[in-house]
């Protein structure tokens, strides 16, 4: 063969290997698992104000009633109304003649009206007051003839003298109600903390459990393989034997309960966090938890200043009350009263509409008083007024209940990182008792009935410290949510609300 020929080939060839080598390459880096998402509290919090379900229904509750708010405030501006109502009437009609009788006759007309008002509300009253112009056109097709009428301008009040001001009402409650919400959504946030750490927490405990069972079946395991040895040359007994093997499955079983404990609880929080389902995850567990105390006092005062629940109470005291006074109302003597004054004027043009207004005036006063109702005014009242000091008892005692928790979570946590220290400790000890015992058992200086014991207290430590410092940052953000304030760094919290 000529080498010339031949060499062209042999790099064709090379570049052809290059090509599937690196196609490989490239298949196999994205077959490859997900990296794993290492997380600790900090990151997990962040994540979950971010992106989890539950803090977007925080976001979407708020804005619900943001615009409720604002529905109310544009209660109190001016409105402008524009109407109109264009109509042909073809057809026989019933005409009232004027002798008084009536006779059925044949009406072509093509009608139009427009009118344009300015409404305003008066919340010390009740009433509203409005300016508006208007215009009626009327045609006669068959006969041609046209006729105008104008009001270039009336201004007139409507008022219901003995009747509920909602509007002075909903003046005392809705900035009240839109307060506590405000409220509410910096503490809901704070809550998703303290279920984020409740959550991390609870996955943490799970994948210690998973951890803790394979090095007990694994010691298990080694410990009855030992003693199969010893059994056979007689140094223990045959019922020390089959309690290890028994040990042993049974440590085969938890090992196996425990990994279907951890599958659920990572699908839990990942599902609390928003991520994918198939996300690994791995959590960085704190060794340490920061040492502040809590002034009491101070905490007290911030709660009543920044938490919802005084705004809550207080709001459905005026609510009870509001209610009563509608049912007082609704009760007794109504009267209504509409005034109207303005210019009005006719003609078969539209300049002959508007020229030399008339004045028009307009009043009605219309009167209803209940003098047979068989008690049901009454009985409405009175229902009304034990509802309403049955809103006094409730306010006042969630009041109390809200203060009796704040003092119950004040004291809690200042003795929880004392807690967490002594079951830190606990767990140092537990661990390092079990590394003796096991040596122990090992060399035969130890019985099985102590390393046992042994163990279950390294497991039942490992789960107390977890427990204790997953109970310290629940309260530490459940007292941040009610006061509002970051005690370890001394800053107030500002949550931006999702309308800014």
């Amino acid at each position: 063969m000529n080498p010339s020929h031949q060499r062209p080939t042999t790099a064709l060839l090379r570049q052809l290997l290059a090509a599937i080598f690196y196609a490989v390459t490239v298949l196999c880096i994205h077959a490859q698992p997900q990296d794993t998402l290492y997380l600790s509290l900090p990151d997990a919090i962040r994540l979950a104000l971010k992106q989890s379900p539950t803090a977007q229904n925080a976001r979407h509750s708020f804005f619900s009633q943001y615009w409720n708010y604002r529905y109310f405030r544009a209660n109190y501006l001016p409105s402008v109304t524009l109407t109109s109502c264009p109509y042909i009437n073809n057809e026989m009609n019933k005409i009232t003649q004027g002798d008084g009788t009536s006779r059925f006759l044949r009406q072509s007309q093509f009608g139009a009206d427009m009118s344009v008002s300015i409404n305003q509300n008066l919340s010390w009253t009740g009433g509203y007051i409005y300016l508006k112009t208007s215009a009626n056109y009327l045609q006669e097709i068959e006969r041609g003839r046209r006729m105008l009428t104008s009001v270039p301008i009336s201004i007139g009040y409507r008022q219901s003298l003995f009747g509920h001001n909602s509007l002075k009402w909903d003046l005392r409650i809705e900035p009240l109600r839109y307060t506590e919400a405000k409220k509410k959504y910096a503490e809901t946030i704070q809550l998703i903390s303290a279920k984020t750490c409740s959550n991390f927490f609870a996955l943490a405990t799970a994948q210690s459990d998973v951890e803790m069972a394979r090095s007990n079946y694994a010691n298990a395991d080694t410990l009855y393989r030992m003693a199969q040895g010893r059994y056979q040359i007689g140094t223990i007994t045959e019922n020390e034997m089959l309690q290890l093997e028994i040990r042993c499955l049974t440590e085969e079983t938890y090992a196996m309960d425990t990994r279907i404990s951890l599958d659920e609880q990572l699908k839990d929080f990942r599902s609390f966090l928003g991520l994918g389902q198939e996300t690994p995850i791995q959590l960085i567990i704190p060794d340490s938890v920061p040492q502040f105390d809590i002034p009491m006092e101070t905490a007290m005062e911030l709660a009543l200043q920044n938490s919802p629940d005084p705004d809550y109470y207080e709001r459905i005291r005026r609510e009870a009350r509001s209610n009563l006074a509608r049912t007082k109302a609704n009760a007794g003597l109504k009267a209504d009263i509409h005034l109207q004054f303005g210019l009005s004027q006719t003609g078969g043009s539209l300049g002959e509409a508007y020229t030399h207004p008339l004045a028009q005036e307009y009043g009605s006063l219309s009167l209803s008083l209940p003098i047979l109702d068989w008690g049901r005014a009454r009985g409405q009242i009175r229902i009304a007024q034990s509802q309403q000091d049955l809103t006094e008892v409730q306010a006042e005692q969630g009041m109390e209940d809200f203060r009796q928790n704040v003092q119950k979570l004040v004291s809690q946590f200042n003795m929880q990182a004392r807690k967490v220290h002594i079951a830190q400790l606990k767990n140092k000890r537990a661990e390092h008792r079990h590394n003796v015992a096991m040596k122990l058992y090992i060399m035969g200086q130890n019985t099985l009935l102590d390393l046992n014991s042994a163990i279950s207290e390294r497991n039942s430590a490992q789960r107390s410290y977890i427990s204790a410092m997953s109970t310290y940052w629940k309260l530490y953000y459940t007292i941040r949510s009610m006061t509002g304030y970051d005690f370890q760094n001394h800053t107030a919290l500002t949550e931006r609300l999702p309308v800014e």
